[in-house]
């Protein structure tokens, strides 16, 4: 068994939840300048999470649910994570983005994962409360990766991780295996492959020996 996180927002989706939700409530383009800042270091990560959480003080439950039904994962990817479980490997989803889009958008394709750590926007009242909380918004991946290999007893260096932004680096780095989808130039270099789809992505882990290409579902 190999343990393998994906990233969410920008890899396994091309969806973005925050801007998902910032179009609803009319901040689309102060959430577009706090995440450009953050893209370019001027601010951290967390920081700019609690920013945007701010700024989507307010909004409507049924908003927020509109805006996670939007969500999507790319083409190929329910069909690659049943693949990996399959094979008995452990599927993770390791993301800054939010539980219930993540969720939404795996219910919605009829396919599960086996961990998923992720963010939350509380709500009172049936409106989001402004706030921001969850394990990756001052953690970092390469810790809650160590962390879930070793409640599953996997090896570090059976880990396969696969990211595309800043903030995947670190699990990048520590990862068995570090795939790059479509990644950020800053990112590229850490990684042992770069891919641009799913179905690539599939070849690339039997070309690793994560898969076998006879396995495949059909």
């Amino acid at each position: 068994m190999r343990l393998i996180a994906f990233d969410f927002d920008g890899t396994l989706s091309d969806s973005e939840m925050t801007v998902l939700l910032a179009e609803r409530a009319g901040v689309a383009d102060e959430v577009a300048e706090i995440t450009e800042r953050a893209m370019n270091d001027e601010i951290s990560y967390a920081e700019s999470l609690y920013q945007r959480a701010a700024l989507l003080e307010g909004l409507p439950e049924a908003d927020v649910d509109d805006a996670f039904d939007e969500v999507r994962i790319r083409p190929g990817a329910a069909a690659l994570i049943e693949r990996l479980r399959a094979a008995g490997h452990h599927v993770a989803i390791l993301t800054g983005g939010f539980e219930r889009g993540v969720e939404a958008a795996l219910e919605r394709e009829g396919v599960s994962v086996d961990t998923i750590v992720a963010n939350r926007l509380p709500q009172s009242g049936g409106r989001l409360t402004g706030d921001a909380e969850g394990p990756l918004i001052e953690g970092t991946k390469d810790d809650a990766l160590e962390s879930l290999a070793a409640d599953v007893g996997v090896p570090m260096a059976d880990t396969v991780a696969i990211g595309d932004g800043a903030n995947d680096l670190p699990m990048l780095e520590v990862a068995g295996l570090s795939v790059g989808f479509v990644p950020k130039p800053a990112v590229r270099s850490s990684c042992d492959a770069v891919v641009a789809s799913m179905p690539r992505l599939g070849r690339v882990l039997e070309g690793y020996r994560v898969l076998r290409a006879d396995d495949e579902t059909r």
